[in-house]
């Protein structure tokens, strides 16, 4: 099962805005992008919850590499995509992650289930 160049582009934009301030940070926005039940097993190790990710941190800038290293796509269903690609961040030093997301597709578009990012030393 081969995922169309349309889905692929929204869902390459949809990730990338997870990363952007300007939509990380606008609660109407991740409102919508997040599924009801969405979780996060953290960089950190820990588990967030949607909740938690709506109330977010103050907005501040996301110092990340674009474009995502290894960027990838594959559909796992007609409308359930697995979203793969390496991440480059600079906190303190550059912290670089495996990174993984579930989005489900339905009536209204894409919403992400599930995110998963684990470091790589």
């Amino acid at each position: 099962m081969e995922i169309n160049e349309t889905d692929f582009e929204k869902l390459k934009e949809l990730e990338e805005s997870l990363w952007r301030s300007e939509t990380r940070f606008d609660y109407e926005y991740m409102d919508k992008v997040l599924a009801p039940d969405f979780f996060e097993f953290g960089r950190s190790g820990r588990t967030y919850k949607r909740e938690e990710t709506l109330s977010g941190s103050r907005p501040q800038t996301i110092n990340i590499k674009f474009p995502l290293k290894n960027f990838s796509i594959i559909l796992i269903d007609t409308n359930v995509a697995l979203v793969t690609y390496i991440s480059e961040v600079m906190y303190e030093k550059m912290e670089v992650a495996n990174r993984s997301s579930i989005w489900l597709k339905n009536a209204t578009g894409w919403q992400i289930k599930f995110h998963q990012g684990t470091p790589i030393k």
